[in-house]
């Protein structure tokens, strides 16, 4: 028994990125040794179901406890975060369409995905409207079973709200134990993060290889770069200009702790509980981003907005559609737009495709092949946009926290150049 302690000691005292590393390189490993083992991909699909099955309750929970106890401070840090989030996603959707101008990629159009074999598409931005005032107005318990935030954030606050009114102070700290031990039980999925990510790699090293990389190489190449660029140079410089400090401190930070474990979970609501962990440690004030980070897995959609423009881009590229400059803004505009109404499932941008390429004429007879092509290549485009899109929720709402503090005259933090340590 001994013997075990010391194990759990050594594992918990050693860095969570080295011990997540280390589960990258076994897991891939383990699908050249024994790519039969269809267990160990199981661990990977486990630890994703956990993840997805806490982050609905643990924001519920967050938000109405602030409310209930007149903790919670929605005030001019959250419309900032906001700001970012919109501002980030339209300057990403402008980043896709220059890199499709100067690097222009076409498309093998082929049968390989029927049209049946994907979910409808919506038919224009009215549609996706429509689609989030029904989400907002949900039943709470399906918004819960659902993994629905922008309804459980809409009952979170209506409900919390109506209890800092009428509970008491037994019930206050009935509520505030909650979220304590709700948030204790996300620690203690998040330290098994090295097994589920074993897993997960296990499974898309032994199911896909590296054969994608060659059929749409290219295609890929012009998404990844494209996301690449937003993640290290257009959110960095909005942080620059906001805190008038260094940037890559932080926005490395949030991509080790925060990206990481995104890209190989595929699905920003399942990171949601990543990410408060790490604006925890980051000294942030809970009751802001118990409700900014769900926000932003849902409106905050960088990688998605990327991944409308390039691949409607080369649709129109591969059957000779002359793309003018204002089509090109006005395209940079619906994409951003939709991209804040994209689904939070794995290959949800991919939907939204169709309805973007309706703005040149094409057919949803060829656009739906496009999805199917996003969805050959979603190994990798699904894996970049999760992990850029869910790091940039960490990235804005630690920058507009940071400059509320500047505003207050409170030092940042030692890594931002200032003295307040943290985690």
């Amino acid at each position: 028994m001994s013997f075990v302690k010391k194990c759990l000691h050594i594992y918990n005292d050693s860095s969570l990125i080295l011990r997540i590393l280390i589960g990258i390189a076994v897991g891939v490993g383990l699908a050249f040794l024994v790519p039969q083992a269809q267990w160990i991909g199981m661990i990977g699909s486990l630890f994703v179901s956990a993840l997805k099955a806490i982050a609905p309750v643990l924001v519920a929970v967050l938000v109405a406890g602030s409310l209930c106890q007149g903790s919670a401070k929605l005030d001019r840090r959250f419309g900032l975060v906001v700001f970012f989030y919109l501002l980030s996603t339209y300057l990403a959707s402008f980043a896709a369409v220059t890199a499709s101008f100067l690097f222009p990629q076409t498309i093998t159009l082929s049968s390989a995905v029927q049209q049946t074999d994907v979910a409808a598409a919506p038919d224009g931005i009215g549609a996706i409207v429509t689609h989030l005032l029904q989400n907002i107005f949900a039943n709470p318990i399906g918004a819960l079973s659902e993994g629905n935030y922008l309804g459980i954030l809409f009952w979170a606050i209506v409900i919390g709200l109506a209890l800092n009114r009428f509970a008491g102070a037994v019930t206050q700290e009935v509520m505030r134990n909650l979220s304590d031990a709700i948030t204790q039980v996300v620690r203690w999925i998040i330290n098994c993060a090295p097994f589920g990510i074993l897993g997960l790699v296990y499974s898309a090293v032994s199911e896909s290889g590296f054969d994608i990389f060659v059929t749409y190489g290219k295609l890929m190449l012009l998404l990844v770069c494209t996301m690449l660029t937003v993640a290290l140079v257009i959110n960095p410089l909005i942080v620059a200009v906001a805190l008038r400090r260094n940037p890559y401190p932080l926005v490395l930070r949030c991509l080790r702790e925060s990206g990481l474990t995104a890209f190989f979970t595929r699905s920003s609501a399942a990171n949601i509980p990543v990410n408060m962990s790490l604006c925890e440690k980051l000294g942030l004030d809970r009751d802001m981003y118990a409700v900014s980070i769900p926000l932003g897995s849902t409106i905050n959609m960088d990688g998605a907005a990327v991944t409308i423009t390039v691949m409607t881009l080369a649709t129109a590229h591969t059957l000779g559609i002359e793309v003018s400059l204002p089509t090109a803004l006005l395209l940079s505009f619906l994409s951003s737009l939709a991209a804040c109404g994209s689904s939070g499932v794995t290959g949800g941008s991919l939907l939204l495709i169709p309805m973007a390429c309706s703005l040149f004429g094409i057919p949803d007879s060829v656009s739906m092949q496009v999805v199917g092509v996003g969805f050959i290549i979603g190994v990798i485009q699904d894996s970049m946009e999760t992990a850029i899109n869910s790091s940039g929720d960490v990235l804005f709402t630690a920058t507009a926290e940071y400059v509320h503090w500047k505003k207050q005259g409170k030092s940042l933090p030692t890594f931002l150049g200032g003295t307040t340590k943290t985690k």
